[in-house]
């Protein structure tokens, strides 16, 4: 017979609406007969199967589980701080039932908005870590915050969804990446939700939804019809491994940023965006953004705009005739043009093999093959030794005839300016360097203004005078110029000789804009089978979604995934009738992110992208937070593409995101290492030159102690250890799932303990530990409240408030943390707001009552930090509704002057001490405060006072009787 059982421990809602995190599990024996029962600690429900037995021993057995079950409920109860394994839950239900965060579609115009936004995630299938509410936490105070004060508050969240990572995933495992997607956001939804998020998710969007990406498609249709979409034959990054091509900013080190893959350069037909059109703009309008300047500069180096010359030199043949090709170089140094000796073509330059002796044809093919597997990082690097091939063939340098040698060199890319460089070796660091490595002439045609080069034995790269630089055939004389003026000079020289002219270069390439990947969004574009022509597909067509595929593993030959879909991928062109093929390129995963900030106003529309009006009342985002690697991939794509909305009408603003906020990295637990040698024994870090050579063995926290501002053995004092903090990592074992954090301790612990660890800017490490102290504050901030807990662990129903009028000394306490909390709430320094919540709570404990109103009052204050806690202290208090809405409180300024003094005490004349009295202090409480001061009372007690002289808040005197021998001994 098999009997199975529940029994429920929770009485305030039904058990099926209370959402529990996975909790440990605790086995309890009842006897030989009767199988182990599994209880969840602080569960609602226990399962249990007896076996064997008769009625009344199941009967028995019950029981005795029931009272087992009951014993273990109430020892966690007593064990626990505050109950926040039923707050929890329960106001996370209350808010998912009411709404209470939702955001109304109707737009109301007589109240202020705040926008603040998260970056939004990629759904990963090994959900949160404790680093990612850190930047979750922040947003959500500030919207709990701005909620409070009145304003209209749009706080969504969302995925990016599409990508490399699921569809990596879908290929290991054989599972297609929608549902591996889905699995992942339900996970990181739930996550989300038991940290007590107040998002608004019935604005939740995922790129991978079709009524998502038919706008990203429409988008793509706007940049097609102002030729901002593209495409080129061009040389590309292609990860063999991940089967597609990535765009320069994917690739880190010669490898994918996904996985760490080799990368190869390789040309190939791709589609492009024209970011380059905007560089101008995305330049310029970075100076008015309130952004960390880190990540202005680092776009502004990235865009890298410059100002120079192109030049042509024109081939020459073996016979010194000239030949109809030539090279258009870019310079950002046109006064040195004379003492241009060499050229050196990128090893993707389209005219490198046209130009090629027999000779050195296949020493050259050989070098451009080593070249095509480095990344451009590698091949700039400025610290490696710089290497090249001679192509056998010579140019001409314009400005006077002389014959220079064309080297290919890997030092140069193919993607920056012209992918040939007029090499001046007197005047730039790698020039000189090669020249010197392949004996090629050096010509100095630039002296310093202070002469210091002297003999010219290294390199000069920076402005002066010009020397060396004159030609009577060409008719350009440039000698004894500064160096600014001589550039003006060749450059008219240039442009009226035909040999060139001004140009202004951007170190920014035009955004690679295809993946050969299944997982993204479908490109709206056919191609017709007789003349190859693109045709967009009609705005009535989207979404133009993704077929499904059993296969969606890359094909190895850069043909996409999607060309298998031969069903989907035949098609003909409405307008003709002519048979074509679809695209099989799908869109990068950044597409998505670009303009979801947007969508998030509007989520259901399907008519257009964005409501104008709403549009126009939200944008642009307030507040954005996120980590600072994206400052050159989603900030600067999502500034272009907004950009080009602007100018199309669809947003109102020029920039898409006012205030950006970079929060830092939570590195995992301090781990602790101590070196070996070859033997085995231990030795100390500080007697290690390079760790590398030695063996390294990782040390159990409870065997280290700190010594000064060192690690070491507890056991051997000698050894000095090795502290480091890394990045948390599934690799390094270091990883804190938030799941334990809260089963544990709660979600307002985790909450506040990552606002306390330190400013929202810095990185910081992660102890487990230290959540115990917000954790032990929490507690305090209940039992003062509520009062003390019973033996049973249970607490008395409503609150310890009275309905009295408070303090002058309570107003001010309170007055100063509202002023305090306000004050760094707005400036995002949520950890000194949560040590002026602490300095309330032990303040408050001395006092004897506490009025209504001032605990009413704090507990708004901790609401932004600690919702639940704060929710269910309102509703004790007497409060039916949620406190989401409730003005924050206002400091008055009444309250906040500092009122007392520090008033010396005078005995007989001489000075025995000082009080700290209120400024308006009587005579009478001047006296008493001093009879109770530790170190003036010995001087009264039992002392006869003839007379008090007091100036109030200056000083008080106090003439006592002093006996006569005691008279003689002061004498």
């Amino acid at each position: 017979m098999h009997t199975q059982f529940h029994t429920s421990t929770h009485h305030h809602f039904p058990p099926q609406v209370i959402p529990h995190p996975p909790l440990r599990r605790r086995t309890l024996t009842l006897s030989a007969h009767h199988r182990p029962i599994h209880c969840r600690q602080s569960c609602t429900h226990v399962r249990f199967r007896v076996s064997n037995c008769t009625k009344s021993s199941s009967e028995s057995a019950v029981t005795e589980v029931v009272k087992a079950v009951d014993e273990q409920n109430t020892n966690e109860q007593v064990k626990r701080a505050y109950p926040f394994h039923e707050i929890e839950p329960k106001w996370q239900h209350y808010w998912e039932e009411n709404k209470t965060f939702r955001t109304p579609d109707e737009i109301d115009n007589s109240r202020p908005k705040f926008y603040v936004l998260d970056m939004f995630p990629y759904p990963s299938g090994a959900g949160l870590h404790v680093g990612h509410p850190l930047g979750y936490t922040a947003t959500d105070i500030l919207a709990r915050f701005k909620r409070m004060q009145g304003f209209n508050v749009l706080h969504p969240m969302g995925w990016d969804a599409f990508g490399l990572p699921a569809e990596q995933y879908a290929i290991e495992t054989g599972t297609h990446p929608k549902i591996t997607t889905l699995r992942n956001i339900t996970r990181f939804t739930s996550q989300l939700k038991s940290i007590g998020f107040s998002y608004d998710w019935d604005r939740e969007i995922s790129t991978t939804e079709p009524d998502y990406y038919k706008w990203t498609q429409w988008i793509f249709l706007q940049l097609l019809k102002r030729g901002l979409a593209y495409q080129a034959e061009v040389p590309v990054n292609w990860c063999p491994a991940l089967g597609t091509v990535l765009a320069n900013e994917e690739v880190i080190d010669g490898v994918s940023e996904r996985g760490g893959h080799t990368v190869i350069r390789k040309p190939m037909r791709q589609w492009m965006l024209k970011i380059t059109a905007y560089a101008d703009r995305l330049l310029e309008d970075l100076d008015d953004l309130d952004w960390p300047e880190s990540i202005k500069e680092m776009q502004r180096n990235w865009i890298g705009r410059s100002e120079g010359a192109e030049m042509d030199f024109v081939v020459i043949n073996g016979n010194g005739q000239e030949e109809e090709k030539r090279i258009t170089v870019y310079t950002t140094r046109p006064d040195t043009i004379f003492g241009a000796t060499y050229l050196v073509l990128a090893p993707e330059h389209p005219l490198l093999s046209s130009l090629l002796s027999e000779a050195q044809s296949k020493h050259v093919e050989e070098y451009r093959e080593l070249a095509f597997k480095k990344s451009d990082l590698e091949r700039t690097e400025l610290q490696k030794e710089k290497t090249g091939v001679f192509t056998g063939c010579y140019a001409k340098n314009p400005v006077n005839g002389q014959a220079v040698p064309i080297w290919v060199a890997d030092y140069v890319l193919g993607s920056y300016g012209t992918g040939a460089i007029m090499a001046v070796p007197a005047h730039d660091t790698r020039d000189f360097e090669f020249a010197m490595k392949y004996n090629i002439p050096i010509s100095w045609v630039v002296r310093p203004d202070d002469g210091s080069c002297g003999n010219f034995e290294r390199p000069y790269s920076g402005e002066g005078s010009m020397i060396n630089s004159s030609c009577s055939e060409s008719g350009l004389d440039i000698n004894g110029l500064p160096s600014k003026e001589a550039s003006s000079r060749v450059i008219q020289w240039l442009e009226k000789s035909g040999n060139g002219k001004k140009k202004v270069n951007y170190k920014l390439r035009d955004w690679l804009f295809a993946r050969q990947r299944y997982w993204g969004e479908p490109i709206p574009v056919i191609f017709l089978d007789d003349t190859g022509e693109g045709v967009p597909v009609s705005e009535t067509e989207l979404p133009l979604t993704l077929p499904e595929l059993d296969d969606f593993t890359p094909t190895g030959t850069g043909e996409p995934p999607l060309s298998r879909a031969e069903s989907w991928v035949i098609t003909k062109d409405p307008l003709s009738g002519k048979p074509a093929r679809r695209e099989t390129n799908t869109m990068p995963q950044w597409a998505g992110s670009c303009w979801y900030y947007l969508r998030f106003m509007d989520p259901k529309n399907s008519s257009a992208l964005v409501d104008k009006a709403k549009e126009q009342y939200w944008g642009p985002v307030d507040v954005y937070v996120g980590g600072a690697e994206h400052a050159v991939l989603h900030l600067l794509y999502a500034r272009f593409w907004h950009k080009v909305l602007y100018d199309i009408g669809v947003v109102s603003t020029k920039e898409p995101f006012k205030c950006v906020i970079n929060q830092g990295i939570i590195l995992g637990e301090v781990q602790y290492t101590a070196c070996k040698d070859d033997e085995g024994n231990l030795i100390s870090a500080d007697s290690v030159d390079e760790l590398a050579e030695y063996k390294q063995e990782r040390i159990p926290e409870e065997k280290v102690m700190k010594s000064g501002d060192l690690f070491v053995l507890k056991d051997n004092p000698n050894i000095r250890l090795i502290a480091r903090a890394h990045k948390m990592s599934k690799s390094r074992g270091n990883v804190v799932n938030p799941d334990d954090v809260v089963l544990e301790y709660g979600a307002d612990s985790l909450r506040l303990y990552e606002m306390f660890m330190g400013p929202l800017r810095d990185s910081k490490t992660w102890n487990t530990s230290g959540i115990e102290g917000v954790h032990r504050f929490l507690a305090r901030s209940w039992r003062l409240v509520v009062g003390s807990a019973s033996p049973t662990g249970s607490y008395p129903d409503g609150t310890v408030a009275v309905d009295e009028e408070p303090s002058i000394d309570q107003l001010r306490s309170l007055h100063r943390c509202i002023d305090k909390v306000t004050e760094e709430i707005e400036g995002t320094r949520f950890n000194t707001g949560i040590s002026a919540m602490m300095e309330f709570i032990n303040a408050a404990y001395k006092w004897g009552k506490l009025p209504r109103s001032i605990i009413e009052a704090f507990v708004l204050l901790l609401s932004p930090y600690a919702p639940h806690m704060a929710e269910e202290l309102w509703s004790r208090l007497g409060h039916s509704n949620s406190l989401a809405y409730e003005p924050f409180p206002k400091a008055d300024a009444a309250y906040l002057k500092e009122s007392t003094v520090v008033l010396p005490v005078q005995i007989n004349g001489k000075t025995r001490g000082t009080i700290q009295v209120e400024e308006t202090c009587t005579e009478e409480e001047a006296v008493r405060l001093a009879s109770l001061d530790s170190k003036l009372s010995k001087f009264l007690d039992g002392k006869s006072i003839r007379k008090r002289i007091y100036v109030q808040g200056k000083i008080l005197n106090i003439v006592i009787d002093v006996p006569k021998k005691a008279k003689v001994a002061q004498q």
